[in-house]
């Protein structure tokens, strides 16, 4: 939480005008939450204060999180719109457990989001908006800005609203459209406490209402006011530093894992030399890939909104079938339909990539909540023995990388695979380091051309000795001719065949060509500074921050713990066998209820301590360091205090 107005200790002074004295106190790190009505524009303001503590240099983590209703009820609690950032002078791994800082626009949120702020945090309250029919709707009996409800913590109600209206009041806006400013003026003065550029806002708002000038400058003025505000004002006399966090020399901006994604698929078009063809159908959170991707024509990016999701993996099947590289998204619900495409996909061997951005489920379940609990059904849900590779990305920026692995594995081994991303990375935001694109993998990959068989006819199903694949042949090119479909084939001829000893090896020999891909894959990298833990920690996706950040906090109280997170989910890599067996207990966080420590116990006979959650929010660092020092503490006998209440980086300069 930000520490105590005390102008004598780590701060310096500015006068405003007027000659009001401002302290200015240097942190580490902050961690501000931005609540209030979805009509309130609480993600367009949390995504510009991004991207300009972007541009600053600090490292970043954000959260998200939106009701799944295009527009709830006005200023009651399932309309709620928050966005969590936590930005910091130095690496940060997620986007805080809790706000030292919780700005909230009407008394919803306030009711919705208190719980989370930790007594002494700074409270930023739209005093306007608390009105008795507002209140009334959440059940307050009184005005907890006047009540003394909330003396624990450091309250600031500022009229958000009647200032924002009172700036523009030469706008020739009306009232309700210049209250649509407010959260410009909250932006403006969030931008003055935390020394935030400003002219990258003020270009953003040019832009995006370029065709609507006088909104423009209603927007640019609201700003602006919330800036002066908070400069001249003397209900806010300290301001904050956070410095730029040291980072590799490179080109960086902050991406969230949706677009990360997007452009690895665009990169994997450019290095494999083939057009992208894309089958979608829109679905939560997967629907701003297909809105990325229809920018990128010029790539050679072909993208279709399909009626529905058999429709759209249908094309992208098809697609690949032509020569392209077949791209479907979407999420659990949709992966379910295409189950038996995927299916069509793994008998005739060709690459599709099937991108599934997990949400809280069953059926429609928690459109807007992010969830892990898809992995069973990438590895199994199908009929028949239907092998498919399964990837996950780690963090969102990772998303860009995972995406080419994955492309990488389709292309080499000519089979669909899975990518199982998640609404915490899809809608999260890191800084990433633009790659080089001659540092990117060679996906190049060669069709077939001519006939392979030894009487000169063409052999489908005639296998690369190494990688299991078969040859790739584009329809229409000259003797080239063969059958395509879902009923089994006949080893090398691709014919139909019913006979027992054939489908006996078709099935045994598209296993293996999956089991093969683990020899492709890079030794499994265990973080285990000192070498002398006795538990480690296997994760998989988006629980790599909150897990990385646990057990930083776990070396920091001077115990041992390993780390291991997986990209590769099917196949697992060869080594982690061996790697698991090392270890006296291995824990796995989840975000659903067990299925990857289900699956190694299975695979392994390891006796995976499972901890999950489905609660549609990723782990709380300090929830998991809690778990692991109790599982450190049964291994080894001892006990020892771990202070888990604090984000707080250690002194040897573990950051979290």
């Amino acid at each position: 939480m930000h520490p105590a107005v005390d102008p004598d200790i780590d701060a310096a002074s500015s006068s405003a005008p007027g000659g009001l004295v401002k302290s200015v106190v240097a942190l580490d790190r902050v961690v501000i939450r931005l609540a209030g009505d979805s009509g309130d524009g609480m993600q367009l303001t949390g995504g510009r204060f991004t991207s300009e503590t972007a541009s600053f240099g600090n490292d970043l983590s954000t959260l998200p999180n939106f009701p799944a209703e295009i527009r709830a009820p006005t200023g009651t609690l399932p309309g709620v719109s928050s966005f969590q950032l936590h930005f910091a002078d130095h690496d940060i791994m997620t986007p805080g457990d809790a706000p030292d800082v919780l700005v909230v626009m009407n008394p919803a949120a306030l009711k919705a989001n208190l719980v989370d702020l930790p007594g002494g945090g700074l409270l930023i309250a739209d005093s306007d908006e608390f009105t008795p029919r507002n209140l009334a709707k959440v059940g307050y009996a009184s005005n907890p800005l006047e009540d003394g409800s909330l003396e624990k913590w450091q309250l600031v109600s500022v009229p958000l609203t009647s200032m924002t209206t009172d700036a523009l009041a030469d706008s020739g806006l009306g009232k309700k459209e210049a209250e649509r400013s407010k959260n410009m003026f909250t932006l403006g003065l969030l931008s003055w406490m935390y020394h935030r550029p400003t002219e990258g806002t003020i270009r953003f708002l040019e832009r995006q209402f370029r065709r609507k000038p006088q909104i423009a400058a209603a927007n640019i003025a609201a700003f602006r006011a919330g800036f002066n505000y908070g400069e001249t004002t003397e209900a806010f006399a300290v301001s904050y530093e956070v410095k730029p966090a040291p980072m590799d020399p490179g080109k960086y901006r902050h991406i969230s894992g949706n677009q990360a994604l997007s452009y690895g698929l665009v990169a994997a078009g450019q290095r494999s030399g083939l057009p992208v063809f894309l089958g979608a159908y829109p679905i939560t959170p997967a629907s701003d890939i297909l809105h990325e991707l229809s920018k990128h024509k010029a790539y050679g990016v072909r993208t279709f909104q399909a009626e529905d999701e058999i429709a759209g993996i249908g094309a992208a099947l098809g697609a690949s079938f032509g020569g392209a590289l077949g791209v479907t998204t979407t999420s659990g619900p949709g992966v379910a339909l295409k189950a038996e495409t995927i299916g069509l996909a793994v008998m005739t061997e060709l690459p599709l990539l099937i991108v599934d951005v997990q949400r809280g489920g069953p059926s429609t379940g928690l459109p807007t909540k992010t969830e892990q609990s898809d992995l069973l059904q990438a590895l199994y849900g199908r009929n028949g023995e239907a092998p498919v590779p399964v990837i996950a990305p780690r963090s969102p920026g990772d998303c860009f990388d995972a995406t080419l692995e994955a492309a990488r594995i389709a292309l080499t081994y000519r089979t669909p695979v899975i990518l199982l991303s998640d609404g915490y990375l899809a809608n999260g935001a890191e800084p990433w380091s633009i790659p080089a694109a001659d540092e990117l993998p060679d996906l190049r990959t060669e069709f077939a051309t001519e006939p392979n068989g030894e009487d000169g006819e063409f052999l489908p199903y005639l296998r690369d000795p190494e990688t299991l694949a078969r040859p790739w042949a584009v329809p229409g090119t000259a003797g080239l001719q063969h059958r395509i479909g879902g009923l089994e084939k006949a080893d090398k001829t691709g014919n139909i065949s019913y006979d027992a000893d054939n489908h006996d090896f078709m099935v045994r020999t598209r296993q293996a060509k999956i089991d093969g891909i683990a020899a492709s894959i890079p030794a499994t990298e265990v973080d285990d500074p000192d070498g002398n833990a006795q538990v480690a920690v296997i994760g998989w996706g988006s629980t790599y921050g909150p897990i990385g950040a646990a057990c930083r906090r776990i070396r920091a109280s001077g115990r041992s713990i390993a780390q291991v997170h997986l990209r590769h989910l099917n196949p697992l890599p060869a080594d982690l066998g061996e790697i698991l067996a090392r270890y006296d207990r291995v824990v796995c966080p989840e975000m659903n209820l067990g299925q990857l420590a289900m699956v190694l116990r299975a695979k392994y006979l390891v006796d995976v301590h499972s901890h999950t959650q489905v609660r549609g929010l990723p782990f709380r660092a300090a929830e998991l360091a809690a778990v692991f020092q109790d599982v450190i503490d049964g291994t080894t006998g001892t006990v020892a205090t771990l202070d888990t209440g604090s984000d707080t980086p250690a002194q040897t300069g573990a950051a979290l």
